[in-house]
């Protein structure tokens, strides 16, 4: 038993050594402007790289053409570690959450933050130039939930 515990103590330090081994170029797959058609319209992600972080916003496009802002992120580093801290901006969502670095293995990178109600993890996957898939997931009143956004490169 005790060898199975210090396998999984040495697993657990070598996942979160790597997350914190990233550095602001590998987010850089994200830079430029995503989106995704919806059955109302369309959401938006454009995201600008600066000196110290990666900064994000997400809209919300209607049909009509109106469109509204819903959330600004940025990616940086609090201490060592980068963190999503995303700024909601809806009814009822507003405030910053940190989302900490917790694995960048195969190209998806996932953020994490498990006292928030809904959701816990942030995750986004590097699917080459033009795709990009980000999701969300976690529980809420008990029940696992999970939202994808498959986004195409703006062109």
């Amino acid at each position: 038993m005790k060898k199975y515990l210090i396998l999984l103590i040495f697993a657990l330090t070598q996942l979160s050594a790597n997350a914190q081994k990233v550095n602001l170029n590998q987010f850089s797959f994200l830079t430029g402007s995503w989106e995704m058609k919806t059955a109302k319209g369309k959401i938006s992600e454009s995201w600008i790289k600066s000196k110290d972080s990666l900064n994000g916003k997400s809209y919300r496009h209607a049909l009509s053409g109106d469109s509204v802002l819903t959330e600004v992120v940025v990616i940086k580093k609090i201490g060592n570690v980068f963190h999503y801290c995303v700024t909601g901006l809806e009814k009822n969502n507003t405030g910053t959450t940190n989302f900490k670095l917790i694995s960048t293995e195969n190209n998806i990178f996932i953020f994490e933050n498990k006292a928030h109600d809904f959701p816990q993890r942030v995750i986004y996957q590097n699917k080459g130039k033009d795709q990009l898939l980000a999701w969300i997931e976690g529980e809420m009143n008990g029940k696992k939930m999970k939202s994808e956004f498959p986004y195409l490169r703006k062109k």
